[in-house]
């Protein structure tokens, strides 16, 4: 009965979320443009995907602010502009296949699948994993192939990967996600302790080695495992 109201709900919300198309811009200019992102089809995603739908309907008010926001189980949905950074920094392609470690309210995996050809996503959380199944399911997104695993060792079966985006910090970068991304491959996750701050790192693939950039700080929910 939750899910099926859950599912109402959302179908009755995305009826109207052309409302919200003017909030979208702004936060796109305001928020992400004016701090350096110049990727247009990153741009042009974090546009068109409704932030509102990703977040509880009491937060919705919210939705395209500059901000984390709660979207229970103790987990949040990323602040635009780093979403769109991270995004960014992966340098999407449109025929590129990309792992997402977090899939929390799916909103990370809509932005990528707006991009790129393949999003593959695995989120540890029963509840948030099943419900973020369904909302991109609602939402028409069928390149999005979402599970509830472990995303410690990522997801074998589909790699190697384009690109791997984590959405939980580390206290170090995951081998097995290491060996998953092709010759190439860019990975951007964030490593330090649990609820501290940590550093926001990008790691690239080249002659088989990983070559390791640290970027800037910032705060993620702790990655955690089975």
């Amino acid at each position: 009965m939750k899910m099926l109201l859950f599912i109402i709900g959302l179908t009755f919300l995305f009826s109207y979320q052309d409302e919200y198309a003017g909030l979208r811009d702004q936060m796109v200019e305001t928020q992400i443009e004016a701090r350096g992102v110049k990727n247009k089809n990153v741009l042009e995603a974090m546009k068109k995907v409704p932030r509102h739908l990703f977040v509880p309907v009491q937060s919705q008010s919210a939705a395209y602010q500059d901000r984390p926001l709660s979207i229970g189980q103790g987990q949040t949905i990323s602040q635009p502009y780093i979403v769109a950074y991270m995004t960014e920094a992966i340098n999407p392609e449109p025929e590129d296949v990309v792992l997402e470690i977090g899939t929390g309210s799916g909103y990370q995996a809509a932005i990528l699948a707006e991009i790129v050809k393949k999003v593959y996503t695995l989120e540890i959380i029963p509840e948030l994993g099943i419900t973020a199944k369904e909302r991109l399911k609602i939402l028409g997104y069928k390149n999005i192939e979402a599970k509830v695993s472990d995303g410690y060792y990522g997801w074998r079966e589909f790699g190697p990967f384009d690109a791997i985006i984590v959405t939980a910090a580390a206290e170090q970068i995951p081998e097995p996600l290491i060996k998953q991304l092709n010759e190439g491959g860019r990975m951007i996750i964030p490593i330090g302790p649990a609820f501290d701050i940590q550093k926001l790192v990008l790691v690239t693939v080249k002659n088989g080695e990983p070559k390791i950039k640290k970027l800037f700080p910032v705060r993620f929910v702790p990655f955690t495992r089975d």
